[in-house]
């Protein structure tokens, strides 16, 4: 129940108003009070309260209500007023001759308007109409002839409506006539119904929230305040989400009341406000609308009363805010909603709104049928993607193949959007990709081929294989040996003893001539570790060939692959680049994931941890590895761990380590690096008996599968190291000779090197001379991370020999080899090693050249990377400055060391590096 006065709380100053008129009538005065606003401001409330003072005074009370269901009913509210006509036979004979008179403009008499005003003088009238924008147009031609004879007759007229009355625009003669125009709530106001209702300690905070939230509207404030006081808690502010959440549904609630008391062609316009007004002016919205022409004059006034809507910027009109909107749309039947959104997007279509305004239009709408759609969802869904926003972006390319396609645009427009579901509904992206893959169209191969590509990229489920091995039947010439391609790429990275599709499937050739079973091939060779020249011929060959073939992403990813097992990193780094743009450009996350990690792996493997841990930031950002498939999720976190492990991140290694591993990732390839990394990680740790277990689990893997290939992972030779370490000198032996055959049968200088690195680690007897051989192998090949190791094992060796002056040369290379990364862990090591040879290094410095201390410290970083080798533009990428800085601190160090040009420059921090690691 409301608290007493509830209703007409704020209302003092229009209540001394009725109640003059009141009075007035006791003298016999007569008087119009109007009182006009917004639903829910209280005209209702103020009417009855004006009506129960008249009775209290014995006056004559007549009331009447306008109602929507009796709007069309002749003289209904005169009805209301005086009962029946007293000069028919019956009240049926008075409704059919009310019903056949004419217009309120005919002439004729007005039905009991002059037995009132006889009446009237011997008994004081107040007559009280509520809801005058209902009235039939008959009672209101009735009603304002009563206000044209008012004067000299003791009568009242009392009349409240939504929005304006049209009622007493001019009388004659002296009749008190007042127009009240109900204003909202103020604060004042509003603080005093939070503590009729809610009691307690109002807070600021929480009566503020109630009066800007319910705008001022009374009836919404009383609506939301019982409400919140019936959950037991006091206004604080505290309660304010509570609060707001309310006040939206007591606003809801009032616009459903506010509907339902609208007639048709305003309801009509609210609805179109509802789907479009944001985008569209007014009259724009009348236009969707169609209300009819007698309407049109006021609706805008109508709607505006009503509380739902407010003016906006220009001839605009809004609804008041989105719990409005939503109840406004829920009022509609489904298909009435799904038709007006299409004839919006067709209307603001031609206005020329934007395409992501107008795909929000369409994504509600029923199919429009005209192309002109699915050229704005596809562009709106390309926008989306651009912005990250890849759940609308979905929803638009979704929403573009319910439109008429035919059956190539189909294949095309569902691999774009499987390709974007990639992060939010990877299962309905495969069953996409199947779906393409089973199409039986002869002119849909090459969106077969790309399905299978980007399917594959992403991990290839079961459902995307048994599609693919369904489709491979009915496959003719280069879509079949791609598609065989494809298949066995996918294959090479697993192992399933129970797997029933691979009989289904021609092996690869062993020389074959299209580009993507070359690719194919050549990763398959460098994983068996056979035959290195036929391996760069195949990977290379990847890259050549028909758009159809040669564009495949996976086959050229696995030649890049296999040109990094080559030594060939430098073309791989070129190719790898090129992929990247392409899977960038085509928005295919999952492909530039795997892009980026390769390339994270292959940067690592060239001695530049600053480049790989780039990599592995962009691919976790192109795919977080919460979204990786289980056959590529642990390559990409091994390669992460062995990214922040060398780049001396043990925080991020740590946590890292800590993840838990996926079941089934274990009998994959994948699964193996992951455990070879975790190794390394026990052995930087001095943990060298679990790292045994993880690297002959590895082992166990990659022979499963029939990998060899040392240059892939040498788990042999960092197990022999480990081996070593126990005292297993036997066991550590045994696996550094097998390291080395398999990488002199393979042929990569990388390989042979690292193996022999691993045979002078365990070495009882000559090992600084195996290290030096370790060292001149590496030196020619491109795999400086082993290089780097190789030079530190045999300074360390050198050093432990007193051999000092031949350890110098060694740290100074790796201190050069380390200096673009001073914080990774080999440029730690290279300056451990710098301080045992005893050396003050400012001081050897300033003995070699005193002009170099006098360089500043940008001056002298630059001086050291041009020294270094580094040439202007990855100097001021690594610096982040522009190259015309670099040029200028180099101009300026030129001066100062009194020198020509690189070639001194050179040779001075080749000089001094040995002594001085801290110079760049």
């Amino acid at each position: 129940m409301q608290p007493p006065g509830l209703p007409l709380l704020g209302r003092e100053p229009e209540q001394e108003v009725l109640a003059e008129a009141v009075s007035g009538l006791t003298a016999r005065r007569p008087a119009v009070v109007t009182l006009s606003g917004t639903a829910g401001f209280g005209q209702n409330a103020l009417l009855r309260w004006a009506v129960g003072l008249a009775e209290d005074r014995g006056l004559r009370v007549l009331s009447a209500r306008g109602t929507p269901g009796e709007s069309d009913l002749p003289y209904a509210a005169v009805t209301q007023l005086l009962g029946p006509p007293a000069d028919t036979a019956s009240a049926d004979a008075a409704s059919t001759d009310t019903a056949s008179e004419g217009p309120p403009g005919c002439e004729g008499p007005l039905p009991g308007l002059a037995e009132l005003l006889r009446t009237a003088w011997d008994r004081p009238t107040l007559l009280a109409v509520a809801d005058l924008q209902w009235l039939d147009p008959d009672s209101l031609h009735w009603l304002q002839a009563l206000v044209r004879r008012l004067p000299g007759a003791p009568i009242a007229v009392l009349a409240g409506a939504i929005g304006p009355v049209p009622l007493a625009d001019a009388l004659p003669g002296p009749v008190a006539v007042s127009r009240l125009s109900l204003p909202p709530l103020g604060p004042a106001q509003v603080a005093a119904a939070v503590t009729l209702v809610c009691g307690g300690q109002r807070q600021e905070q929480f009566t503020a929230v109630a009066a800007e939230a319910t705008r001022g509207n009374p009836a919404v404030l009383h609506d939301a305040l019982r409400r919140f006081a019936d959950t037991g808690h006091e206004p604080a502010d505290a309660r304010v989400p509570q609060l707001r959440a309310i006040v939206a549904a007591a606003t809801a609630d009032h616009a459903t009341r506010a509907l339902r008391g609208l007639p048709a062609p305003a309801v009509a316009v609210l609805r179109a406000l509802a789907v479009c007004g944001d985008l569209l002016d007014f009259p724009l919205v009348c236009t969707l609308a169609r209300p009819r022409p007698e309407y049109e004059a006021g609706l805008r006034e109508t709607l505006e009363a009503t509380g739902l809507t407010a003016p906006g910027p220009g001839a605009a009109l809004r609804l008041t805010g989105p719990e409005v909107r939503a109840r406004v749309l829920e009022e509609m039947p489904a298909d009435e909603r799904a038709d007006l959104y299409a004839r919006a997007a067709e209307l603001a279509h031609r206005a020329a709104v934007d395409d992501a305004d107008i795909a929000r239009l369409l994504l509600t709408a029923r199919p429009i049928g005209a192309p002109w759609a699915v050229h704005v969802l596809r562009r709106a869904g390309a926008d989306a993607l651009r912005a990250a926003d890849h759940v609308r972006s979905s929803a638009c390319l979704a929403r573009a193949l319910e439109e008429p396609l035919d059956r190539e645009q189909r294949a095309w427009l569902s691999l774009r959007l499987a390709a974007v579901e990639v992060l939010e509904a990877p299962e309905a992206g495969d069953r996409r990709f199947a779906a393409v893959l089973r199409s039986p169209d002869a002119d849909l191969a090459g969106a077969r081929l790309r399905a299978a590509d980007l399917a594959l990229a992403r991990g290839g489920s079961d459902v995307v294989r048994q599609a693919l091995t369904d489709a491979l039947p009915a496959a003719r010439g280069g879509e079949r040996s791609a598609l065989t391609a494809l298949f066995w790429l996918a294959e090479l990275g697993r192992h399933d003893d129970t797997d029933l599709l691979l009989h289904e499937v021609p092996p690869l050739p062993a020389h074959p001539s299209s580009p993507a079973q070359a690719g194919a091939r050549a990763w398959q060779l460098a994983l068996l570790g056979e035959d290195l020249l036929t391996t760069r011929a195949l990977a290379r060959r990847a890259f050549a060939g028909p758009a159809d073939e040669g564009g495949l992403l996976l086959p050229r990813l696995a030649a890049c692959r296999a040109l990094c097992l080559a030594d060939d990193m430098d073309e791989a780094g070129l190719r790898l680049d090129e992929l990247l743009t392409e899977a960038r450009r085509d928005h295919a996350r999952a492909a530039a994931s795997l892009v980026l990690t390769g390339r994270g792996d292959m940067n690592l493997r060239r001695g530049r941890p600053d480049l790989a841990e780039r990599d592995v930031a962009a691919a976790e950002r192109a795919l977080p590895h919460t979204h990786l498939h289980p056959l590529y999720a642990p390559y990409a976190r091994a390669v992460r761990i062995l990214v922040a492990l060398e780049s001396g991140d043990r925080k991020q290694t740590a946590a890292l380590m800590a993840l838990p591993d996926p079941d089934a990732s274990w009998n994959t390839m994948a699964g193996a690096h992951l455990l070879f990394a975790r190794a390394l990680v026990d052995i930087a740790d001095g943990k060298p008996v679990e790292a045994i277990d993880l690297l002959l689990a590895a082992g166990r893997r990659l022979l499963r599968l029939q990998y060899v290939n040392p240059a892939l992972l040498p788990w042999r030779s960092m197990a022999a190291r480990a081996c070593h370490a126990l005292g297993h000198d036997q066991e550590a032996h045994r696996l550094s000779r097998e390291e080395l055959a398999l990488a002199r049968r393979w042929g990569a200088p990388s390989a042979v090197g690292w193996a022999e690195l691993g045979i002078g680690r365990v070495a009882r007897e000559g090992r600084a001379a195996r290290l030096r051989e370790a060292v001149r192998t590496l030196r020619a090949a491109s795999d400086n991370m082993a290089y780097i190791g190789a030079l530190m094992e045999l300074a360390t060796v050198e050093l432990d020999a007193g051999r000092r002056r031949a350890a110098e040369p060694l740290i100074a290379e790796v201190s050069r080899l380390t200096s673009a990364h001073p914080g990774s862990r080999p440029a730690a090591r290279a300056r451990a090693l710098a301080q045992r040879l005893g050396r003050p290094p400012t001081a050897a410095v300033r003995g070699l050249h005193p002009a170099w201390a006098a360089l500043s410290d940008v001056e002298r970083r630059t001086a050291t990377l041009a020294g270094l080798g580094h040439g202007n533009r990855d100097i001021a990428d690594m610096l982040s400055v522009t190259t015309r800085t670099v040029e200028l601190r180099l101009s300026g160090a030129y001066k100062k060391l009194r020198i020509s040009g690189r070639a001194e420059l050179r040779d001075m921090v080749r000089l001094m590096e040995g002594y001085d690691t801290d110079v760049a």
